[in-house]
């Protein structure tokens, strides 16, 4: 009998929905250096990119040429302007298509209420962006290690992939 959990796929892409060009670049740079990492990293900038992204409207709607492929993991910035990341995680975890996807909460806030909320609408994992620059390495190589190398995820996730 085949088992139905599987670790992420390394065809599968991280979304990385941050505003911030240094805290993106830092991310990048941490999974960079945390090595054998295969899968394709996609920005969105926005909480209202992040929804047209998962939804596949707007500029990555259905198009000759544009495909918006699912993602395995979702890394969450926390506090943008417009639609923020509390919303887009209401979004995904009400959302029976999306709501298998983890959810990983990224943010400088340690408010209780901010975990305590999330934690509510179903993140996965919350995590405090560390300040310092190795901080944020480490915080990503476990991360990392976690979510690629630890964790079982519902098979279900890798058939739409």
């Amino acid at each position: 009998m085949q088992p139905n959990r599987v670790p992420i796929s390394s065809k599968a892409p991280i979304l990385l929905v941050e505003d911030s060009d240094d805290d993106y670049e830092a991310a990048i740079r941490a999974f960079q250096k945390s090595g054998n990492l295969s899968n394709e990293i996609i920005r969105c900038r926005s909480g209202e990119e992040t929804l047209d992204y998962l939804f596949q409207r707007g500029e990555f709607g259905p198009a000759p040429g544009v495909h918006a492929p699912r993602p395995g993991l979702i890394l969450l910035d926390l506090n943008m302007p417009g639609v923020d990341g509390r919303a887009v995680l209401k979004i995904i975890k009400g959302d029976r298509r999306l709501n298998e996807i983890p959810v990983i909460v990224m943010t400088t806030s340690d408010d209780e209420r901010d975990v305590s909320e999330c934690y509510g609408h179903g993140a996965n994992s919350y995590i405090k962006k560390p300040i310092d620059l190795d901080g944020f390495f480490h915080a990503i190589k476990r991360l990392k290690e976690f979510w690629f190398e630890i964790a079982l995820l519902p098979k279900d996730i890798h058939d739409h992939l």
